[in-house]
């Protein structure tokens, strides 16, 4: 494949190479998926003309090695174009438009900074990132998604929303278009009528499947609101560990709904702690429900079709078939 234009941004200098690498700010870990699947998506990437994204789809479900992740998310988020015959051109004008945007801002900035340190101290049992590195690199493309959205204020989520871009992609410019991507599709999501009505459903769905620990929750006085409303804003990348974030950001963009598939994910993972959260009192409820553990995604992702089936008979509504 052509490579990425390089980057020659002065907020990037340090993080970045001439080639728009990082091999500094990522620690290499060992493969997680067969060389056969690491093939399979080869085969597709190196394609010359056109590159098949349903393939890249119906692979990605079953999960994306570590090592070409973020090529892949590009296509799925829609950032790269599957027809290859100005691919070059695409990306150098991408790359172009990225340098023209204002990465100054002086508030944002010291915001960020604060929420990175403490986002890698939190997370560097799993994070593969430099702490000297990456710095930077957040503060350059939060600063300019904030700069070219108005609208949008600060939110010290917008850091675990835009680490596992830091994390895949090779140069600032490909973290800033995918997290730009995700970042809208967020803010829509969760604007006020919609995450109101989003949590609203979320509870009903989860009192009719799981009433005992419903009712459990209710006695200990859980806020159910400040954790139900954080997990279906930002697709659990500030609770779940960064590695089953991966994990299950590699399923969401290889479908066309998962905003709507989400909160069955997020019913899954609560019948899969159920027993574990009926033994614990409120303080201990909490901290697992904001800081969760690790789990089989896969088994997690099965689950959550098969509560989005139950759903569907209970309520006799229609919704997306599993393509």
């Amino acid at each position: 494949m052509p490579p990425s234009p390089p980057l020659s941004s002065a907020s990037s200098s340090s993080a970045v190479s001439a080639s728009g690498s990082s091999p500094s700010r990522r620690r290499a870990s060992p493969p997680m998926h067969s060389t056969l699947q690491r093939e399979d998506f080869d085969e597709v990437l190196e394609s010359e003309v056109f590159v098949d994204v349903n393939r890249l789809r119906k692979y990605a479900r079953h999960g994306i090695p570590d090592e070409i992740r973020g090529e892949v998310w590009k296509y799925l988020l829609g950032v790269e174009k599957p027809d290859r015959s100005n691919e070059f051109t695409q990306r150098r004008a991408r790359h172009e438009a990225y340098q023209e945007i204002d990465k100054e801002n002086v508030e944002v900035s010291k915001r960020v900074r604060g929420e990175v340190n403490r986002y890698l101290m939190r997370t560097k049992k799993d994070c593969r990132l430099d702490p000297h590195a990456v710095p930077a690199i957040f503060e350059a493309v939060i600063c300019a998604y904030i700069n070219c959205n108005n609208h949008v204020e600060y939110s010290p989520a917008l850091i675990p929303v835009c680490a596992p871009f830091v994390i895949t992609m090779k140069n600032d410019c490909d973290v800033y278009s995918c997290f730009e991507r995700l970042a809208d599709v967020l803010y829509e999501s969760s604007q006020e009528s919609n995450i109101n009505k989003r949590v609203a459903q979320f509870l009903s769905y989860f009192r009719t499947l799981m009433p005992e620990l419903y009712n459990y929750f209710e006695e200990e006085d859980l806020d159910v609101g400040e954790w139900a409303s954080s997990w279906l804003r930002y697709l659990l990348s500030k609770e779940l560990p960064v590695p089953s974030v991966l994990s299950l950001w590699d399923v969401y963009f290889a479908m066309p709904d998962y905003i709507d598939f989400h909160p069955f994910v997020c019913l899954a993972i609560l019948r899969h702690l159920k027993d574990s959260l009926e033994d614990l009192e409120q303080s201990e409820i909490r901290s697992m429900l904001l800081r969760l553990p690790k789990m089989n995604i896969s088994r997690i992702v099965s689950q959550a079709y098969n509560i989005r089936s139950e759903i569907q008979a209970r309520y006799n509504i229609a919704m997306s078939p599993r393509s």
